[in-house]
């Protein structure tokens, strides 16, 4: 006899076997044991749930020849007919492959023949979002008056995708991520049914991965117990090409410490250990969620699914993140997921992982908040370089910003004096204008200063783009800057770079990133 997967040997045969969707199960036993059963049912929810078990345990119990609190007995002559695949009653069709609208009309052909033994005949549709337009259109004429021994049972992941005639010609049922503990009772029952070991720890983190489906779950125990027969975590992690915990949390310390290059040598060990890039992005996010959560939510219980000794950890690193670090790193990791399913896995992972180390390569407001909290907490820390390198020459502090070509050029004097200067208070305003008009360059002035001094805009920013833009040989971005000042202070300005006073005292070190950081406000 071939072997059976653990998925196909432990599916419920009873409503009081399903794990996790009880809410769903105690309605449908009512509704049998009281003869009050709809012509047309919806299951639907994410895969694994246990749509398609219900399905068939429904359709097995209309059809009970000795229900027991509307469960199927399992040993009357119609429940074995069904076991053994013997009842012709009972069809099961994929509409994957059977959703052209001929394959319904053969369907409405077939229900007005009466049962050959049984009391219901029933349809089971399985992914019946996939049916074409037509082929709706001809199921809803048999869903509006159908025979009375007729059951349909539709069962679907995208319920979105069907039509609202459908949808409201169903009684619904909307099935639930089944919840991480039940799983994991779930594969210790199963672990003792077959002979082999699973550690707590284990079977915590297949319900992790399983991400409340029971049939991954237990898909996954399969392969664990085809490598061994006593399953640990590391077993776990080894079948599913995982990340440890431990690699995570070293990442992470390296991720808050600014430490890039002891971070993408960890990354590298990872991808020559065959870890799939997208595949640890995921898990990365993940554990910054959890670290999320444990931040935010209060008491003991906490929608964490994880071993006592992993939430420790957890626990611990947690306390060194401020919760606007975690939601800026989760931010930075959610965008390199979408740009990581066209691009290169791991070049886009290793920019993900520089970007969470050098916050200062962003300029959106989450990046500058976490360096000015991480300032005032005296931890601030400058990334690790990757490489030494050459210091690069910056612009001539007295080189001007030329103008269009059609205007001669401005000369701006090199030296600001702090006495006759004046700072644009509505800077921020003009830079809403200029990125209405032009985003590219509204983007590059976010958090930056400007300044007037006599005739002259004098703007302040540290980007490196902005000199780029403005000295090239297309003017609009400077026309733009131009006429956005001018529909706010009321005045054309001249264009020139801000350069700040200097002094000759020595300044401390932390004055100097303190005001560089101050220079970013909004």
């Amino acid at each position: 006899m071939s072997y059976q997967a653990l998925y196909r040997k432990y599916r419920p045969e009873t409503f009081s076997d399903v794990v996790g969707q009880e809410h769903i199960t105690n309605i449908l036993k009512k509704e049998i044991s009281q003869n009050k059963t709809v012509h047309a049912y919806l299951f639907t929810g994410t895969r694994g749930t246990g749509k398609t078990s219900c399905a068939k345990i429904l359709a097995r119990a209309v059809n009970c020849l000795e229900v027991k609190g509307g469960d199927p007995c399992l040993e009357c002559e119609q429940c074995k007919a069904f076991a053994s695949e013997e009842n012709t009653d009972i069809v099961e069709i994929d509409a994957a492959s059977n959703n052209g609208v001929d394959n319904i009309r053969e369907l409405r052909e077939l229900i007005n023949f009466t049962p050959a033994n049984s009391k219901y005949r029933v349809y089971i549709i399985d992914e019946v979002h996939m049916l074409s337009p037509g082929a709706f259109n001809a199921l809803l004429k048999t869903l509006e008056e159908p025979p009375a021994h007729v059951i349909f049972i539709l069962a679907t992941t995208e319920v979105h995708k069907l039509p609202a005639t459908i949808l409201s010609r169903c009684q619904r049922f909307d099935f639930r991520r089944i919840d991480g503990e039940k799983i994991a009772e779930r594969i210790q029952y199963v672990a003792s049914k077959e002979g082999f070991t699973v550690t707590d720890e284990a079977a915590t983190l297949i319900a992790s991965v399983a991400d409340g489906g029971m049939r991954d779950a237990l898909s996954i125990l399969d392969l664990c117990a085809s490598s061994s027969k006593e399953i640990r975590e590391s077993t776990v992690e080894g079948v599913c090409a995982m990340a440890g915990n431990d690699y995570l949390l070293e990442l992470t310390d390296c991720l808050k410490n600014a430490d890039t290059q002891k971070a993408l040598l960890l990354l590298d060990e990872l991808n020559n250990s065959s870890v799939d890039m997208l595949r640890l992005l995921s898990e990365l996010t993940q554990h910054f969620r959890d670290l999320m959560i444990i931040k935010t939510v209060r008491g003991d219980k906490k929608p964490i699914v994880c071993s006592k000794r992993r939430l420790q950890d957890l626990e611990k690193q947690a306390a060194l993140f401020d919760i606007k670090e975690i939601i800026y790193c989760l931010n930075i990791l959610q965008q390199s997921a979408l740009l990581m399913q066209n691009g290169n896995r791991r070049c886009e992972m290793e920019m993900a992982i520089i970007k969470l180390c050098n916050p200062s390569l962003s300029s959106d407001i989450e990046s500058l908040e976490r360096r000015i909290s991480a300032l005032e907490k005296g931890n601030f820390k400058p990334a690790k370089p990757i490489l030494e390198t050459k210091k690069v020459e910056e612009i001539p502090e007295e080189e001007e910003i030329p103008e269009p070509e059609d205007l001669p050029p401005e000369p701006v004097k090199p030296a600001v004096s702090a006495d006759d200067i004046t700072e644009v208070e509505n800077w921020n305003d003009i830079i809403y204008l200029i990125k209405q008009k032009q985003p590219l360059m509204g983007g590059v002035l976010t958090g930056s200063r400007a300044y007037i001094k006599g005739d002259y805009l004098l703007i302040d920013s540290k980007n490196e783009q902005f000199r780029s833009l403005v000295n090239g040989t297309n003017p609009t971005y400077k026309n733009c800057i131009r006429a956005c000042a001018e529909e706010i202070l009321g005045k054309t300005y001249k264009l020139g770079p801000y350069k700040a006073p200097s002094t000759d005292a020595q300044a401390d070190p932390l004055d100097v990133i303190a005001q560089r950081l101050k220079n970013f406000e909004i």
